[in-house]
C-alpha cells in the first residue's frame, strides 16, 4: 500500500536546509517506532551529534496502538539507557477515538488515557483539542523546546476524530452511531477556522477559498506542496548504490596475514597495569595467548575477536547487540572485562591502533523485539557499519518475529532498502530442551526468495572467522542469518590454525577432511551444523570408508556449484543422505531437498536421517534426547 513507503527530501526553511526522512514502515502498528530510533541514533552517530540536537526522531501513533501494542512499551523503555537514546522522541498521538473501525475507548485500555503507558518514564503529555489550531500549535513548540532543553521524550495526545471512519470505504455509523451523528454535524475544521480569523479581522473572507485551490491544484500537478532543494544531496548523504546489483558469490579477500594477525593479538593480550581479572576469564586470556604462539588450536571465540579486531583495523565501525553480548552467553566472548578490585571496564578491541574504528558491545535491555528492530534500523542506514544482533538462545528469536517477516527478509523487495544485518542465533540439539535447542532454522529458510537473505551455519573457528569478514568486505549487503553453535564453542573437534585465519576463505561447502578414497565412497552425507561432529566420530570410530560427510555451510542462497562439484567427485555413489538434529518437519529438511535433488543422477535416491516430525522443537527429558541423537547418527551411516 502506498502509505506504507518511505521517503526523504530536503526542505528549505528560514535557517537553512532541513533533510526530513520518513521511515518505510508495515501495517503490523508500532513495530516501525524501535525502527527509526535506530536510524536516529546511526545518524545522530555519523553527525557526532553527542549533542542529540541534529537529528530529531518523531513519532505519529494511533491513539488504540499506542495504548494496545507492546512494543510501545519497549521503546519507551529504551528512550534513556545508554546504548539505545536518541536524546528524547516527539511522540504525537492521533487519538480519533476509534481504533480499529468498530474499537469503543472503554474496550481499548484498561487506563483512562491511551497515553498512560508513556507515565513509565514520566513524560509531559499535553493533551490538545485538534480542532483549536493555535492551541496544537502551542502544543507542538512546547514539545520542541522541552525536549531541545531536556533530552527527553515527550507526548502530544490529539483529541480528534475520522470524518470517513477507520477507512474512506467504512460505514462508521453501523457501529458508533451517535458519535457519527456528533461528526457529521460538525463543519470541517478548514471552515470554523477561517471564520474565526475573518472575525479577527486575520484574513479576508475570499482568502479561504483561494488557499484550499492553490494547494488542490499543486496536488493535482504533482507540484511540491513546500520549498523543496532541486538538489537532493547534502553534507551526510549515505550512498547504497555502491552495494546495488551485486552477487553472493563475488570473490573478496578475507585472508589476513599471519603478521599482522599476531601484531593485533598482542595487542588484544595488553591490559591496563594492575588491572585484575576473575579467575576463569584469566584462564581464557591466558589460553588466547597460547593459541596466538601455535600451543593450542584457535577456538570460536578467539576466532570471532579476531575477525572484529581486524576489521576495526582496517576502518569497519562495529556494533555488537544483545542479551550477554559482552561475555557471550556461554561466556566465550568476554570482550569486555571487569577489573575486580575497582569494576574499572576495559575494552581490548577499542585498543588496538591509533586509528581504529570504533566498537560498541553492548548488553542490551530485556527484549528482542524493539531491540532487533532498533539494530534493524541501526543497519539500514549504515552500510559501512558491521551491525550484529545476537539472541541469548536463537529460540529468542521468536519474540521478535515480526520484526524478521517485516523487515529483515522483505525489506529489499518491498521497498528496496538495502541492509547488512548480521543475526547471531545459538542453535543446536544439546539436550537442553524445547526452548534452548532450535533458532527455527526452517522459518529463515521459508522466508528466502530472489537472494534476500545469507542463511550460514558454519562449524568451524576459521569460518566464523573469514564470515563476518566476507559480510563487509564483499560490495554485497544483505542480511546475515548465523545459526551459532552452543557446544561447539569448547569442542575439541571444532577448531583452527592461525594459519588457516591468514588463508583460505569462508567455504560455502565443506567437502570431506579425512583421508578417503573417493572412488570406494558408497554414500555421500550432507549436513550442517553441530550434528557433523556426532557423525564425523561415529564414523571414524566405526570405520565406515564407504561413507563421506560434507557439510553445507550456506544454505541459502543454496552454492548449487559447489554442490555439483561433490557429486562429480563421488560418482560411485548411490546414495544421498541429508541428516539433520531437528525434527523432519523443521530444520533445513524441506527446503534444501529440492536443491539436492535436482543434482542427482539417474542411479542416485535422496533420503532423510534425522528425527520425526514433532509439534515441538526438542524433547524435554536428557535420556530422551541421546537415545534420538544416537539413532539418527546411526541411520545416516547405517550400510548401504
Amino acid at each position: 500500500m502506498k502509505y506504507h513507503l518511505g521517503y526523504s527530501s530536503n526542505v528549505k526553511t528560514p535557517y537553512g536546509s532541513m533533510h526530513i526522512a520518513l521511515a518505510f514502515n508495515p501495517s503490523h502498528l508500532e513495530i516501525v517506532s524501535p525502527v527509526a530510533q535506530g536510524s536516529v541514533r546511526a545518524r545522530q552517530r555519523r553527525r557526532r551529534d553527542t549533542g542529540k540536537c541534529q537529528v530529531l526522531p518523531i513519532q505519529i501513533h494511533g491513539d488504540a496502538a499506542f495504548a494496545g501494542q507492546g512494543v510501545v512499551m519497549e521503546t519507551f523503555n529504551m528512550s534513556q539507557a545508554r546504548w539505545f537514546t536518541v536524546g528524547g522522541s516527539i511522540h504525537i498521538v492521533i487519538n480519533n477515538q476509534i481504533g480499529f473501525t468498530t474499537s469503543d475507548p472503554q474496550d481499548a485500555r484498561s487506563t483512562m488515557y491511551c497515553t498512560d503507558v508513556a507515565k513509565m518514564v514520566e513524560p509531559p503529555i499535553l493533551h490538545v483539542n485538534a480542532d483549536d489550531p493555535e492551541a496544537v500549535y502551542f502544543a507542538a513548540q512546547f514539545a520542541i523546546d522541552y525536549r531541545t532543553t531536556f533530552k527527553r521524550d515527550v507526548v502530544i495526545d490529539l483529541v480528534c476524530y475520522r470524518r470517513h471512519g477507520h477507512n474512506e470505504a467504512d460505514e462508521p455509523s453501523a457501529t458508533q452511531p451517535v458519535m457519527y451523528k456528533v461528526i457529521k454535524s460538525m463543519p470541517p475544521l478548514c471552515v470554523t477556522y477561517a471564520e474565526q480569523l475573518q472575525q479577527e479581522g486575520i484574513i479576508d473572507s475570499n482568502v479561504e477559498k483561494k488557499l484550499e485551490d492553490d494547494y488542490r491544484n499543486a496536488l493535482d500537478v504533482g507540484k511540491a506542496v513546500i520549498d523543496v532543494m532541486s538538489d537532493e544531496s547534502y553534507e551526510y548523504n549515505v550512498n547504497w548504490e555502491a552495494f546495488a546489483d551485486h552477487h553472493w558469490d563475488e570473490k573478496c579477500k578475507t585472508a589476513v596475514p599471519l603478521k599482522q594477525l599476531k601484531e593485533l593479538a598482542h595487542k588484544l593480550e595488553a591490559l591496563p597495569e594492575g588491572f585484575i581479572l576473575q579467575p576463569q576469564v584469566k584462564k581464557i586470556l591466558e589460553a588466547r595467548q597460547k593459541m596466538t604462539e601455535g600451543e593450542v588450536p584457535l577456538n570460536w571465540g578467539y576466532a570471532e575477536t579476531l575477525a572484529y579486531a581486524t576489521l576495526l583495523d582496517e576502518g569497519f565501525p562495529i556494533r555488537l547487540c544483545g542479551q550477554d553480548s559482552a561475555r557471550g552467553t556461554f561466556a566465550h566472548r568476554h570482550a569486555v572485562l571487569h577489573d575486580q578490585n575497582t569494576n574499572q571496564l576495559y575494552i581490548p578491541l577499542s585498543h588496538i591502533s591509533d586509528k581504529q574504528a570504533q566498537i560498541n558491545i553492548v548488553d542490551s535491555l530485556l527484549s528482542e523485539e524493539a531491540v532487533l528492530a532498533f539494530e534493524y534500523g541501526y543497519a539500514t542506514a549504515e552500510p559501512n557499519f558491521l551491525v550484529i544482533w545476537e539472541a541469548q538462545f536463537g529460540d529468542f528469536a521468536n519474540g521478535a518475529q515480526v520484526v524478521i517477516d517485516q523487515f529483515i527478509s522483505s525489506g529489499e523487495q518491498k521497498w528496496g532498502r538495502l541492509c547488512g544485518l548480521v543475526m547471531l542465533l545459538p542453535h543446536g540439539y544439546e539436550g537442553q530442551g524445547p526452548e534452548h535447542s532450535s533458532a527455527r532454522l526452517e522459518r529463515y529458510l521459508q522466508l528466502c526468495a530472489q537472494d534476500n537473505m545469507q542463511v550460514c551455519v558454519p562449524t568451524t573457528p576459521a569460518q566464523i572467522f573469514h564470515l563476518l569478514r566476507r559480510q563487509m568486505l564483499r560490495p554485497y549487503r544483505k542480511p546475515l542469518i548465523v545459526m551459532s553453535p552452543k557446544s561447539m564453542l569448547r569442542s575439541p573437534l571444532a577448531i583452527s590454525s592461525l594459519d588457516e585465519l591468514a588463508n583460505g576463505e569462508f567455504q560455502v561447502v565443506v567437502p570431506e577432511i579425512d583421508n578417503i578414497s573417493a572412488a570406494k565412497v558408497e554414500k555421500i552425507v550432507f549436513c550442517a551444523g553441530k550434528v557433523y561432529y556426532d557423525l564425523l566420530e561415529y564414523r571414524r570410530n566405526n570405520k565406515l570408508n564407504h561413507c563421506a560427510i560434507i557439510r553445507i555451510e550456506q544454505l541459502y542462497p543454496f552454492p548449487e556449484k559447489q554442490c555439483k562439484a561433490i557429486f562429480e567427485t563421488y560418482t560411485k555413489a548411490k546414495t544421498v543422505v541429508w541428516c539433520q538434529e531437528e525434527p523432519q518437519n523443521q530444520g533445513a529438511w524441506i527446503n534444501i531437498s529440492p536443491c539436492l535433488t535436482a543434482l542427482l543422477n539417474k542411479n542416485q535416491t535422496l533420503s532423510y536421517a534425522g528425527r520425526a516430525s514433532s509439534a515441538s522443537p526438542a524433547v524435554g527429558y536428557h535420556a530422551v534426547h541421546e537415545k534420538e541423537q544416537e539413532e539418527l547418527v546411526i541411520q545416516a551411516l547405517s550400510a548401504v
